[in-house]
């Protein structure tokens, strides 16, 4: 299969721009594919988890609201470590790059490499690498369209995934 681009993004892009595409797509992607496990765990545990006194409950899109206060702020600090770490990883210092090219990504930075694997799954042949990479896509475009339709079929009827399935 050929170059599939039906909208054109990459006609005017240059090799920089194209490479922050994918960092962006690389990036929700994977946290699609969270996404997506977390609906359908989270309402799979339903009363049953140890956490919060297994006292969150309903659909997925509800969940946040019902943490407990101050839960808000450790999670908001581990997703701002996250993203510091993968900025780190992969841009320049807004400091050492010009106003007008922000978001530059380092040249010898690979969009999503960010060093991150702790069980050695990234395989060391280039081929092989090709084909994994070829795969988190095309899994993270499938969880992103997964996700949407999660968000949008729980807040137009109110009831979790799940439920759908066991009526």
């Amino acid at each position: 299969m050929g170059f599939f681009d039906p909208l054109g993004f990459a006609e005017k892009a240059d090799e920089a721009t194209l490479k922050r595409y994918r960092e962006a797509e690389v990036t929700h992607g994977r946290v699609s594919m969270l996404a997506v496990i977390g609906f359908l765990v989270g309402e799979k545990v339903e009363g049953s988890s140890f956490l919060f006194d297994a006292s969150i409950s309903g659909p997925a899109i509800t969940h946040p609201t019902q943490v407990p206060a101050g839960w808000a702020a450790i999670i908001i600090a581990a997703i701002g470590f996250a993203e510091l770490q993968r900025a780190k990883a992969g841009f320049v210092d807004p400091s050492e790059t010009s106003f007008d090219n922000p978001g530059e990504l380092n040249a010898d930075y690979y969009p999503g490499d960010i060093g991150f694997d702790p069980l050695g799954l990234k395989p060391d042949d280039a081929e092989e690498l090709d084909i994994m990479i070829t795969k988190e896509l095309q899994n993270g475009r499938l969880a992103m369209l997964a996700a949407a339709g999660f968000l949008a079929q729980e807040a137009v009827d109110g009831k979790g995934i799940l439920e759908h399935f066991s009526s």
